[in-house]
């Protein structure tokens, strides 16, 4: 079970898109599964009318923060489940959907101020929660970490339903037959020559000598040698192809780093084999290259798109280490839970910076004073009025309020006057 955490600024028209054809045609049946409006029927303004209506009930806490609103309150998260298990039921998902909104702390149980979340499905296999993160009490929700809470209660849910696999005990594997094979090494000497030691059957030997080393023989015994005038990428290029030739002979090579052709950096490949640390070092160069925000927005993109950007693929590499490792020794199950943690760590700073097009685009831009953009009119339609109402929790705590403050004005008015006293010494 994977979930995918987005942001939004505009309720009405992401739920006009999760409620219509979607843009390849994909969604069917549309409907509303679970929800909590605090008091606005979310069910009954989802089944009839306008889903503006729906959008409102929603919006109805962010609307009365005014200019304290943040710019993106609405808050989606799309939860897929594994294809090769069976699909769950509307009332599985409506519970699973609850459970997401505990576990982040949007809508915890027995909260009367919580925000307002709804659950619907459009297509099998996933459910969408949209929530609103404005509480009913005026306060905010604090999304630090939704994502690793996310993917942390996903994890526990699959584990529950039996859609996390678990690691297979290895079965011990039939004794190899293999042939002894003498060891060579490949090393660079301080006088600035390649030298290769061990070989000392005929086959090894011919193998060397083709590559280009020369045969000596000695006191020392039989050796091969590159002579010291052999230029140094001709030394790891002869000493890579050498190593290349008798390891596919089965013999077992120790080749020097330094002789080594992957490992050598040239000007087309800096950083040696690190190839996509390479790639991510040419990225950092074009960003800090960017003279203005659009030119920096299309270079954030690669590293933070949501299918292809640099950190999914550290995410998914991370993913894969943990459950290779689980695979290949299932003792070693605190280091897999570690790789599994870093990956939901870089999986919660991806959703952190989410969607960050708008504001990229307008760095560096001349900057001025904000509009009135949550205008509101002073009469609103019913069913508006009826979804913008506060929370039974939100009226009885102002009732409380009024009565108080009716009984501090009653004290006042009986109280007598005091005379301040003077100080006698």
């Amino acid at each position: 079970m994977i979930a995918r955490l987005q942001r939004a600024s505009n309720t009405a028209g992401l739920l006009t898109y999760l409620y219509g054809p979607g843009e390849r045609g994909h969604h069917s049946d549309p409907r509303l599964i679970a929800g909590d409006g605090h008091g606005a029927p979310v069910e009954l303004l989802a089944e009839s009318g306008p889903l503006t209506y729906l959008a409102h009930a929603l919006d109805a806490p962010v609307e009365r923060l005014g200019a304290r609103a943040p710019e993106r309150p609405t808050w989606v998260c799309s939860v897929r489940s594994d294809p090769r298990r069976p699909d769950l039921t509307d009332s599985q998902r409506a519970a699973v959907a609850r459970r997401l909104m505990a576990a982040t702390g949007i809508a915890p149980v027995g909260d009367p101020d919580a925000c307002r979340w709804i659950a619907l499905r459009n297509q099998p296999r996933q459910v969408h929660v949209v929530a609103t993160v404005a509480r009913e009490d005026g306060g905010l929700h604090n999304t630090y970490r939704d994502a690793f809470r996310l993917q942390t209660e996903c994890h526990r849910i699959g584990t529950e339903l039996g859609h996390v696999p678990t690691a297979p005990r290895p079965t011990p594997r039939a004794q190899e037959i293999s042939v002894p094979a003498p060891s060579i090494t490949i090393t660079a000497e301080f006088s600035g020559s390649a030298l290769a030691k061990g070989a000392s059957d005929d086959l090894s030997c011919m193998l060397l000598k083709h590559a280009g080393f020369e045969q000596i023989e000695d006191w020392y015994g039989r050796r091969h040698r590159l002579p010291t005038t052999t230029p140094t990428f001709d030394q790891v290029a002869i000493a890579t192809h050498a190593a290349e030739m008798l390891r596919a002979a089965r013999y077992r090579v120790d080749l020097a780093p330094s002789l080594d052709m992957a490992w050598m950096s040239t000007p087309a490949n800096p950083l040696g084999p690190y190839v996509a640390g390479a790639e991510v070092l040419q990225l950092t160069d074009r960003i800090k290259a960017a003279e203005n925000g659009v030119d920096l927005r299309q270079a954030v993109d690669h590293l933070l798109h949501p299918e292809h950007g640099v950190l999914e693929r550290v995410r998914e590499a991370l993913e894969a280490a943990g459950e290779q490792i689980n695979d290949l020794d299932e003792e070693a199950y605190e280091l897999a839970d570690r790789f599994d943690l870093a990956a939901e760590l870089v999986g919660s700073a991806q959703a952190e910076l989410v969607d960050p097009d708008h504001e990229l685009s307008e760095v560096g831009a001349p900057h001025h004073p904000p509009a009135n953009k949550r205008a509101h009119s002073a009469k609103l339609p019913d069913p508006r009025s009826a979804a913008l109402a506060t929370s039974p929790a939100a009226d009885k705590a102002k009732a409380s309020s009024a009565l108080g403050t009716a009984a501090a004005d009653a004290s006042a008015a009986v109280r007598p006057a005091q005379v301040p006293n003077s100080r006698t010494r």
